[in-house]
């Protein structure tokens, strides 16, 4: 590591000493990235932050789950953006006009007419505008350095492609797909003796040779009767297990038995029906490209943050800033 920048800490604690000496309040340093400091402030701003868009996104056992891990990696996270951004300076990436763009495509998708409207909104959700563009074009000067430094550089070749196509065939598969009709009855609200009444006087309608569409749009419970049982297309996979083991033995026009599942029972017709098949290497030549691209994207990623983070001075002050 270099260490040009070794005397930046203990001239720092003297500062912070004279300081409390002079009973001034001194903003604590959580780690030091050479030229730039990460202070308790900083931290608390970008855990409240990343806490605040986990909480929108995520609940109960999987927000734990989230939290554990982000919390832990929060601090390396903020060192590395703080790296990238040091990057960006260096190399003296102007993302001007990628701001530009983006911020006009922002008003756009929200129907902002002038600057004032898109200043007003953000004042509305509490966000300062020059904090706001400041963030933004920090974001955009990080991912250039990834664009400058990893996305350049990697290239998919078709043989790559091709081999990856024959070695995995089970990933490019088109799932059968089934459209279906349903009698459906929710036993919410229903005795035994009722629901096995209102079965039984369906399956006689359609032994004998009632329509359907009719007997769902008569008979059954909604959201079946409003539409006459149009329960619509579903690839296989997507729908209810029991449901779909039932549908997967029928041939077209046919009607399953009276079918339990978690909400309800069912009466199922196949009204159509698309057999599952290969999918050829022009279909997913695309989606192999870009898988292939972003599995050698990720691995560059971490090689360039790794090199930086060894070519540069980091020293941890506080290793848990939160714990205090």
């Amino acid at each position: 590591m270099r260490r040009k920048l070794g005397f930046l800490a203990p001239l720092l604690l003297l500062f912070s000493v004279v300081g409390l000496a002079r009973s001034e309040i001194v903003e604590e340093i959580v780690a030091i990235v050479n030229d730039d400091i990460i202070t308790l402030s900083k931290y608390k701003e970008y855990y409240d932050y990343v806490l605040q868009m986990l909480k929108s996104q995520t609940k109960g056992e999987d927000f734990e789950q989230q939290y554990n891990r982000i919390k832990g990696e929060l601090l390396d996270n903020m060192i590395t953006e703080t790296l990238l951004l040091q990057t960006a300076k260096k190399k003296q990436l102007n993302v001007s006009e990628q701001l530009k763009a983006y911020l006009e495509n922002l008003k756009k998708q929200n129907n902002i007419e002038s600057e004032e409207q898109f200043r007003a909104v953000l004042r509305q959700q509490g966000m300062d505008y020059d904090q706001f563009i400041k963030q933004l074009e920090e974001n955009i000067l990080r991912q250039a350095v990834i664009a400058y430094e990893v996305d350049r550089g990697i290239v998919v070749e078709e043989p790559e492609v091709i081999n990856y196509y024959k070695l995995n065939p089970e990933k490019f598969v088109e799932p059968a797909e089934y459209k279906i009709r349903a009698i459906y009855l929710s036993t919410e609200g229903k005795s035994g003796e009722e629901l096995e009444a209102k079965k039984k006087a369906i399956s006689e309608k359609l032994s004998a040779g009632e329509d359907f569409s009719a007997v769902a749009g008569q008979d059954s419970d909604s959201p079946m009767k409003e539409n006459q049982g149009d329960l619509g297309t579903f690839k296989h996979g997507e729908l209810d297990k029991a449901l779909e083991q039932a549908v997967a033995e029928l041939g077209v026009a046919e009607v399953t038995p009276w079918i339990e599942a978690r909400n309800g029972w069912y009466v199922l017709k196949l009204e159509e029906k698309k057999e599952s098949r290969p999918l050829t290497l022009e279909e997913v030549k695309k989606k192999i490209e870009e898988q292939l691209f972003a599995e050698k994207r990720e691995k560059k990623i971490q090689e360039f943050l790794k090199q930086i983070k060894e070519q540069s001075f980091i020293k941890i002050v506080n290793a848990n800033p939160l714990d205090l």
